[in-house]
This record gives structure tokens, sequence and C-alpha cells, in this order.
């Protein structure tokens, strides 16, 4: 099999710059180069690439992807894929639960029916991203943050979730039309991502910058931009990293 660059990017929803990136730092080379500078794959290499696609389903680190990709030993492999489609089945039967709740929430929307809030939360796992926030930016912070968010009138949440949205779809275009995350469309909209965190945390240059790396390093985060449009995620990171040089340490 050999495919290139735009050929793999069509199979498989990643985005050319995302391939091209994977090979800067060394996670996914090509089988081979043309005189045109476009990349091919083979087979190997397509292959690779499953792994790290279902490590990033999984929410792996992609400084961790590469240790547990690179290994020469298909039996070794293949235990790796067995545990990770043991993850995979678990996640399935998550959201499995989660949309029987909205079905049910649904159902009874349309038939007028009460709905106490132990139905409506059902599969909820609320508290699942909080012992990660405070290992990452500590206790201090996350309890700020949450009081923050409890200060805001309901009102207020709304405008914050929208503004949130806003910023998304407004990367999302300037993404599509490839835009320089220096350029002054791009840092007028990081801008507003910016204040849009300081309304709880107020991040400086390497926090701000770790924070844009994060949103492309941890699938949950990715997905979260990139459901409005490819490379919506890695224009916010690379306007970050632009945005920041101007922030203080």
């Amino acid at each position: 099999m050999d495919l290139d660059i735009s050929a793999v990017a069509r199979l498989t929803g990643v985005t050319s710059r995302t391939l091209r990136h994977y090979d800067a730092i060394g996670l996914l080379s090509p089988a081979w180069t043309g005189h045109d500078g476009r990349r091919h794959y083979g087979d190997a290499e397509l292959l690779r690439l499953q792994h790290i696609l279902v490590l990033r389903e999984l929410e792996v680190p992609l400084e961790t992807v590469a240790s547990i990709v690179d290994t020469d030993d298909p039996v070794l492999t293949a235990a790796l894929m067995r545990d990770h489609h043991t993850a995979l089945l678990a996640r399935r039967d998550r959201f499995a639960s989660l949309a029987e709740t909205v079905e049910r929430t649904v159902t009874r929307l349309e038939k007028g029916l009460p709905m106490t809030t132990d139905d409506m939360f059902e599969g909820f796992d609320h508290a699942r991203y909080e012992p990660e926030a405070r290992e990452r930016w500590g206790d201090d912070a996350v309890a700020d943050s949450n009081a923050a968010w409890k200060g805001l009138s309901a009102e207020g949440q709304r405008a914050h979730l929208a503004e949130h949205e806003a910023i998304a779809e407004a990367l999302a275009a300037l993404a599509a039309a490839d835009a320089d995350p220096a350029s002054t469309e791009v840092q007028a909209v990081v801008a507003r991502h910016h204040a849009w965190v300081s309304v709880f945390w107020t991040p400086g240059r390497e926090a701000y910058t770790g924070l844009g790396r994060m949103y492309v390093d941890d699938a949950r985060f990715r997905t979260t931009y990139d459901k409005h449009g490819d490379g919506t995620a890695e224009l916010l990171r690379d306007g970050i990293e632009e945005f920041s040089r101007g922030l203080p340490e």
C-alpha cells in the first residue's frame, strides 16, 4: 500500500498539519518523501498510525504515545492492543449508559413526565477531572476556579459558555482559511480566549503556553475544539504560543 499524505488525511480524519507534526517530532515518519516534498505512507506506517490514534482516543498524552508504539516486537504490540481494546470497551459501555440517560430525558420531555436528578445525571462522572486539575494546578487554583464559577449568575454562566463556543467557531473559520497563528485576526481571538480563561485564573506566559499545548496533546480538550473544524485546537495552541510572548512570566 502506498498512500500520500492527502489520502491518509481523508482516510483517517487526521489533518495534514497533524501528520506533518507527527513527522517533525519523530512519532510517525513517512515511508518515503517524493521530489515534491509530499509524504507517502505504507502498511507499516498506517498500522503505527492506527495505534497512535487508538492511544489518543484513550486520552494518552502525546509524549507517552511514542514510548508505547516504539516497539518492533509484534507479540508485545498485540498485547498492548489487547489492553487498549479492553479500555475502549469500557468507554463504549460508559457512552452507552450516557446515551440511555439522554434517551430517557428526551422521552420524558416529550411526554411531560417528571424526572429525578438521579435519573437526569446517571452515567456522568462528576468528579473525574478534579483530581487531575488539582495535580496540574494545585488545590488553591481549583478552589478559586470553582468559587468563581459558583459566583456567576445563571445568566453569567450561560454567557461564559456561549463566549467559549464563539471563540472556538471563530478559530475554526480561521483554521479552515489556513490563517497564520501570528496574524492580527488569530491574535484577536486568542486575546478573547485569554480573557475567557482569566475569569477564573489568569495564566502567565509559561502557564498559558502549557495550557495551549494541552488543548492539542489531551484528546479530551482537542475534541472540544476540533469538533468545530479540523485544525482548530492546533491553531489555538500555536496562537497561544505567539500571544504568550507578551505575557509576564
